[in-house]
């Protein structure tokens, strides 16, 4: 319990300052876009993405206390005990976590009650920092946290595997943008502002594409890498788009088109087939 109200209180904390970073880059980007590029800013879309980003922070603690006490739970099971203060263990669990994340992030595009969650942070119609912080209401029902638990049962610390989530995520941030210029040799290896952006692009070329979160390695390692082919203009949002700005619309749509899909079935193996379905 003391490591579960240490984590929450750790996580609201670094949450808080975070999402004063996130003001001040919309600022900033805002007046780039305004100012320098001399184009129409979509404040509708802010407004919907900041929103959904209040809901998901009331929510937050609910989601970090599951995967925390899951976490803790299963280190006791853990084949090994890796030290934190070990280097080499740091080295390798960010590896071995950005190929769980990328195989986490696949399967979110791949299997369509996961989708669900995900489909938020694809919602956003533009390609700007606040579409970084459109993050899913119901991460535990998509089953995200499992796909690191092999981690904690070979012997990863559980805290570390939460730092390295956090990191991931605050990354991430700063790739949702398009004012960012391309970052030149770093685009072999890591995730950039030019790879995400075709992740998030709805051209049918580019659907399921760079998966990846710090690392863009394993996008060429599994065949998922996509860049821009110059052939058209890239779209972005979903393939049947969200033009509402209501958090509870962009949140929890998908969840509703699946319920009336399940409503359907005559059978158990109907719905269960909806659920596993590709999106």
């Amino acid at each position: 319990m003391e490591k579960l109200n240490q984590i929450n209180h750790s996580n609201g904390f670094l949450y808080g300052h975070f999402i004063l970073i996130v003001v001040a880059l919309v600022v900033i980007e805002i007046l780039y876009i305004k100012f320098v590029k001399k184009q129409k800013y979509d404040f509708g879309s802010t407004v919907g993405s900041f929103g959904v980003a209040i809901g998901n922070l009331l929510l937050r603690p609910l989601s970090i206390g599951f995967t925390t006490f899951i976490f803790t739970f299963f280190e006791r099971f853990a084949l090994f005990h890796f030290k934190i203060d070990n280097i080499f263990v740091w080295v390798a669990g960010f590896f071995a976590f950005e190929f769980c994340y990328y195989w986490m992030h696949r399967l979110h595009h791949t299997i369509r009650f996961m989708w669900a969650s995900h489909a938020v942070h694809h919602s956003a119609n533009v390609y700007s920092f606040p579409a970084a912080i459109r993050l899913g209401w119901l991460s535990i029902v998509s089953l995200g946290w499992a796909f690191y638990l092999p981690l904690v049962l070979i012997g990863f610390p559980s805290v570390m595997i939460g730092a390295l989530l956090t990191f991931n995520l605050a990354y991430q941030f700063i790739l949702h943008t398009e004012i960012s210029p391309k970052w030149g040799v770093l685009e072999y290896f890591l995730n950039t502002p030019n790879h995400h952006r075709i992740h998030h692009a709805s051209n049918s070329q580019y659907i399921d594409k760079n998966y990846g979160g710090t690392l863009i390695i394993y996008d060429y390692l599994f065949g998922t890498f996509a860049k821009d082919d110059g052939n058209e203009m890239v779209k972005f949002g979903l393939t049947q788009p969200i033009n509402s700005i209501n958090p509870f619309v962009i949140a929890l749509r998908e969840y509703w088109l699946i319920i009336k899909d399940c409503s359907k079935a005559k059978k158990l193996g109907e719905v269960l087939k909806i659920l596993i379905s590709k999106p």
